[in-house]
């Protein structure tokens, strides 16, 4: 009798747990998301040009595959910052993400030769390299690390974010005007050591709070594209920008591993194929955002100083000299030799 308990007991007890196994793999399978739709997330607002340009990458990859494919993209860093949403493609926990090259660096150190000075000459060097053989080397080697191992990533294609430009409350016309003023810079190196060459203070500080010191004056300037200095009403405060272009640093689009991995050849394709048309129709949405700002500013009575960039080209040279050291050396010196 004790032993016919013990058997009921022991089937019931094996009962509930073959329940409890079956209803967490049900669960499980409801919520693992669709092959085909990758979740895209990233730190600008939605009234921004390169989230357009992702929205129109959505809309052309769900036409292209007939809506076997979609995005589902969440601006505002809504699932972080920048960083963050970096470290969860490397992980796989998020498909895709939009992030400027500079931080990218931190993860596979090749990507740092788009933060060196005067790197490009203009926007057309820029897209000569980025779309030429150069700029599809750098993408295909995104997806290793510095060691050879496999970094997690795969480089989707490039956006525009325009050139990067000092702005301020009094005119700076040559590296001497920088002299003995405060400037905010990113927390990157390469950028501190710019402001430095050029005689400048380099201060870093958060982009939400540099309206305020602008205001205050704890800084006396900054630098950045003209979408960004009119959009953060900086123009307000700083009545100067020089266009001196020191610096054109890509935005790109890189897709996880392991998510690029478990798509079949021809939805890599469908999504190749996206981007490609996302970017042609975002560079024409930055020319106009940047058209717009400019227009803007001088509006607000803000001088726009064309300048002789030699003198800051020149006072450059030990930066570039200090960063462009091994692999990032020769790109460095391939890309300067498309345009001699």
């Amino acid at each position: 009798m004790k032993k016919t308990s013990s058997n009921i007991i022991s089937s019931s007890i094996l009962g509930v747990l073959l329940i409890c196994i079956i209803l967490a793999i049900v669960s499980r399978s409801q919520n693992l998301p669709d092959r085909g739709t990758l979740k895209c997330a990233h730190s600008l607002p939605a009234n921004h040009p390169v989230h357009q340009g992702i929205e129109f990458m959505g809309q052309r990859l769900e036409e292209i595959s007939d809506g076997k494919m979609k995005l589902v993209i969440f601006p505002s860093g809504q699932m972080g910052d920048e960083t963050r949403c970096i470290e969860q493609v490397q992980r796989g926990s998020l498909a895709m993400t939009k992030t400027s090259t500079a931080p990218m660096g931190n993860f596979v150190s090749l990507m740092k030769v788009f933060s060196l000075p005067y790197l490009f000459d203009d926007a057309d060097h820029f897209w000569e390299v980025l779309e030429g053989e150069i700029g599809q080397e750098l993408l295909q080697r995104l997806s290793v690390r510095d060691n050879g191992k496999e970094s997690g990533f795969t480089g989707l294609g490039y956006f525009d974010s325009g050139s990067r430009n000092f702005y301020a409350t009094e005119p700076i016309r040559t590296p001497a005007d920088m002299v003995g003023k405060k400037f905010r810079v990113m927390r990157d190196p390469v950028a501190m050591d710019l402001v430095e060459a050029l005689g400048g203070s380099p201060t870093p500080i958060p982009w939400g709070e540099l309206y305020t010191a602008l205001k205050q004056g704890v800084v006396d300037g900054a630098e950045n594209n003209p979408p960004s200095i009119t959009s953060s009403k900086h123009s307000e405060i700083c009545k100067h920008l020089t266009l001196d272009a020191h610096s054109r640093i890509p935005d790109m689009v890189v897709v996880s591993d392991r998510v690029w991995k478990r798509l079949s050849a021809q939805e890599q394709q469908w999504l190749k194929q996206a981007m490609i048309e996302a970017t042609e129709y975002q560079r024409k949405l930055w020319v106009e955002a940047t058209q717009k700002s400019l227009k803007a500013m001088e509006q607000d009575g803000v001088s726009i100083l064309t300048v002789d960039t030699t003198p800051y080209r020149d006072a450059c040279k030990p930066v570039i000299k200090k960063y462009a050291t091994g692999d990032i050396k020769d790109v460095y010196d391939r890309i300067r030799a498309t345009r001699k």
